[in-house]
């Protein structure tokens, strides 16, 4: 998103080093998003990928694995599979980093130059957290997190979470500090790489008609929801050490905020943008033990029917302790100090086994001072409302008032519909697409600073202090609901009511 790149953006030469390469996450994701950008022409024929994993592969079944992962790739793909190599070995073994500084040198040093990697090196650690600082420790120890010689770049990509809390995060930073600088150090949260994010920008920022109103001026309250039909499913033990709160709401939920409520910056440079983010973040009220209770609700679902079909409840899912009070749901209330948002409501969700699958953004406007009618004449009038869908129906809804057909003068409300795929012929990219992508031109503007980090963490300290005291009490709600009725509480002493997709 910065001003220099443009959207037929391609790489330079570089060796993609895949920490992980045999899991889930590089098979779903980061192997179909490089087939993809392969298919554009986004890759450069001098790209390398060396995947990095336990399994005691040769490289041919490695690049079988990544012709498998992305079978309907173009044939640049499949050009530039055969160049793939594979490196088996433990994150904690020398030899291992032995290996790949050896690989990285012939990769470098091919056909004379003709096929060189060139020098530059991305390291994606899609491990599990508990390894980043032991990787990125191993790479330091042997010299691979040095840029080089001038114009060459040495980056680590690391994913979600960046901690647990905010002393782990802390000391997540300084292991990865003390091999790479912030400015190697790419963050990455897949739903920043999402357009519909980041057509909050273009949308605020390129259309006069919106800039002038998205203040507390106009805007009574603002909704984000992060909903999801699907349960646990075989994560269970997982989830149990992490809740929704950690899951969701530090990253995906904090991100959307920060973009939504923001301070235009004075250029599309990544610095600015980075630098409104976290102003805004530390703009929101940190509540105190005691007044979470009556700003939070924390939920967990138990059994019902989504689609149609019976689904067991939280405490029956696989690898989930019997009585657990692990959250699935939470909602809250938060307020930002600042000039543009003081006194304006704004309110965050996320649950898993909800009624369906969303991610919206709502910005729900103030109701006009006076109505000349009222009333049978308008009843089904909601507020004005600007709803922003980031998936799976990328686009936006602009609801408002309207006179309905016939004699009489009633007015109820409609919308008006934005579809991304109808309106530019096509889907749009994955979002692992557009951050791979990023992360090798060297544009950081999606990913997560350190101190945006930090403040998101320190948000939530006494939110988690609270969690563990056993308050507020868990509530529980059915599978295929909205969630918990102490969410809807939540915004009825102002006389809200959330916008449900």
């Amino acid at each position: 998103m910065s001003s220099e790149r443009a959207p037929s953006s391609r790489t330079p030469p570089l060796a993609l080093v895949m920490f992980g390469a045999t899991g889930d996450l590089a098979a779903r994701k980061l192997l179909p998003a490089l087939a993809s950008l392969a298919g554009e022409g986004s890759l450069s024929e001098r790209f390398g990928l060396i995947g990095v994993a336990r399994r005691p592969w040769s490289d041919d079944e490695f690049r079988d694995h990544c012709r498998a992962a992305a079978p309907d790739a173009k044939p640049a793909w499949d050009q530039l599979v055969n160049r793939f190599r594979y490196v088996s070995g433990d994150y904690g073994d020398d030899a291992t980093f032995d290996k790949i500084s050896e690989v990285l040198g012939e990769l470098d040093g091919e056909s004379g130059g003709r096929q060189s990697t060139a020098g530059n090196r991305i390291f994606y650690l899609a491990t599990i957290p508990a390894l980043f600082g032991e990787v990125a420790k191993g790479l330091a120890l042997h010299g691979l997190n040095r840029p080089g010689p001038a114009g060459k770049f040495a980056r680590i990509v690391i994913e979600k979470p960046f901690g647990r809390d905010l002393e782990s995060a802390r000391a997540l930073d300084r292991s990865l500090h003390e091999c790479f600088e912030e400015s190697q150090i790419y963050r990455i949260d897949h739903y920043m790489g999402k357009e519909t994010v980041q057509n909050v920008l273009a949308l605020r920022f390129a259309n006069s008609i919106f800039e002038p109103v998205w203040n507390r001026r106009y805007v009574g309250h603002v909704q984000v929801t992060v909903a999801e039909a699907l349960g646990v499913e075989h994560r269970g033990s997982f989830y149990e050490g992490a809740g929704a709160l950690r899951d969701i709401v530090q990253n995906h939920l904090m991100q959307v905020v920060a973009l939504t409520l923001m301070e235009p910056s004075a250029t599309m440079d990544p610095a600015a943008i980075r630098d409104e983010k976290v102003k805004l973040l530390r703009s929101i009220v940190i509540p105190t033990v005691e007044e979470v209770e009556g700003t939070v609700v924390r939920g967990q679902y138990f059994a019902g029917l989504i689609d149609g079909k019976p689904v067991p409840g939280y405490r029956e899912e696989e690898g989930v302790e019997p009585q657990s009070s692990t959250e699935t749901y939470v909602a809250m209330r938060l307020a930002v100090d600042n000039w543009r948002w003081a006194g304006v409501p704004v309110f965050i969700r996320t649950g898993k086994r909800l009624a369906k699958r969303s991610t919206e953004v709502a910005m729900v406007f103030q109701r006009p001072p006076h109505l000349p009618f009222a009333g049978q004449l308008v009843r089904g009038l909601q507020p004005d409302a600007l709803i922003l869908r980031i998936q799976p129906d990328e686009g936006i809804t602009l609801r408002f008032g309207a006179k309905v057909p016939g004699q009489d003068f009633r007015v109820r409300s409609v919308t008006m519909e934005f579809s991304y795929k109808e309106a530019f012929g096509a889907d749009p990219p994955e979002a692992y697409e557009r951050l791979l992508l990023d992360a090798m031109i060297g544009d950081p503007t999606l990913f997560i600073r350190t101190d945006e980090v930090e403040q998101a963490w320190r948000l939530l300290a006494p939110i988690q202090e609270a969690f563990a005291w056993g308050y507020p009490h868990l509530s529980h709600y059915e599978s295929g609901s909205w969630g918990p009725i102490e969410a809807v509480r939540l915004l009825e002493p102002e006389g809200y009511e959330w916008v449900n997709p």
